[in-house]
């Protein structure tokens, strides 16, 4: 019989770091804060550290060869912010994490057993514009309401948690995510807007100075 061949052993002396994207959530009565998959794992919060088990109830240990249960991360931060451009992940956050436990390496990523979440970017409020607190999303899970970034004008009115409230109960550093709408092409709205605005007082004083010439000559 033919045995099988085995992958080659990494044994890295610093954990890989990774970058994901997941909903953050908040409990019931408002003392943990914890996370949750997009996909596979929605429905099982996580910690700052866990371990994974199988999505499936399955008896072996993640992440297994023959199941896709696991952690799931990728190598490049500008991949999993690629990510925040689908629809469905418009409005979650953006985690850094150090890849722990056995892994399994595949093409712009990692499938793992644990993970220490080590930072937190929060996505954009719906209007575009930077989030600067949290707000109740209209989601969760049981025991778990979901929270999603809002600006203060958005938020007005409505229920929310400070970034450093959520990072204490987290215990992870929680900033707002950068926004690149913000500080790239529509940078020149307001420039486009004063442009307006002058050439109309210029229109508005040109059809001032033609009214009292035509009035001048009846």
């Amino acid at each position: 019989m033919i045995g099988r061949r085995r992958l080659p052993e990494e044994r890295p002396g610093v954990a890989p770091v990774g970058f994901k994207v997941a909903s953050l959530l908040l409990s019931v009565d408002g003392d943990r804060a914890s996370f949750a998959g997009v996909s596979i794992g929605r429905g099982s919060p996580y910690d700052v550290e866990a371990e994974a088990r199988c999505a499936y109830g399955r008896r072996h240990r993640s992440p297994a060869a023959r199941c896709d249960c696991g952690f799931y991360c990728l190598t490049a931060e500008a991949d999993a912010r690629g990510l925040m451009c689908v629809t469905e992940y418009r409005h979650a956050a953006l985690l850094r994490v150090d890849v722990l436990g056995s892994y399994i390496r595949f093409a712009r990523g990692f499938r793992y057993s644990r993970q220490r979440v080590t930072s937190v970017w929060v996505g954009a409020c719906g209007c575009g514009n930077p989030a600067e607190l949290l707000v109740d999303a209209g989601t969760g899970i049981v025991g778990r309401r979901g929270l999603v970034g809002g600006c203060t004008g958005c938020a007005a009115g409505r229920v929310g948690l400070s970034f450093g409230s959520y990072a204490r109960l987290a215990g992870v550093p929680v900033a707002a995510d950068a926004n690149p709408y913000v500080r790239g092409e529509y940078e020149l709205v307001p420039q486009l807007v004063a442009e307006i605005t002058l050439l109309q007082a210029r229109l508005d004083r040109c059809q001032e100075q033609l009214g009292r010439l035509l009035g001048s000559d009846s």
